[in-house]
């Protein structure tokens, strides 16, 4: 179960990546800001005239799989953590007995002042 929780992490973490990139590659309505400086003209060049239509499917396809493996990582977490007391994988916890005789109170003594020395004349 470990094993395959790592692997939906790293896969969670890759789509993560491309889907921060895919959305900055992508031109903005008015053809201007961070998608035109981060390579939304390389994006045409690469994908052709009808650009905006494959990154906009590939960025609904990155969102849901994104959602989708998040909540499988969510659930799975949950299923290991009701099922490791029984496997033995974590450590066992020792309960300690509680103390029947209560401790005793120490209570100072109020110290008097010493006597200030007397001078005799």
């Amino acid at each position: 179960m470990n094993i395959l929780l790592g692997i939906l992490t790293f896969v969670l973490l890759v789509t993560s990546i491309a889907l921060v990139l895919v959305v900055l590659m992508q031109k903005a309505k008015n053809d201007g800001g961070l998608g035109a400086a981060m390579g939304g003209g390389m994006a045409e060049a690469a994908f052709g005239a009808d650009t905006s239509n494959v990154l906009s499917k590939f960025t609904i396809n990155a969102a849901i799989t994104f959602f989708v493996l998040a909540f499988a990582l969510y659930l799975g977490r949950i299923y290991q953590r009701a099922h490791v007391a029984s496997t033995g994988d974590a450590l066992p916890t020792i309960a300690a007995p509680a103390s029947t005789t209560p401790a005793p109170a120490t209570i100072p003594e109020p110290s008097t002042p010493a006597p200030a020395s007397q001078k005799t004349p």
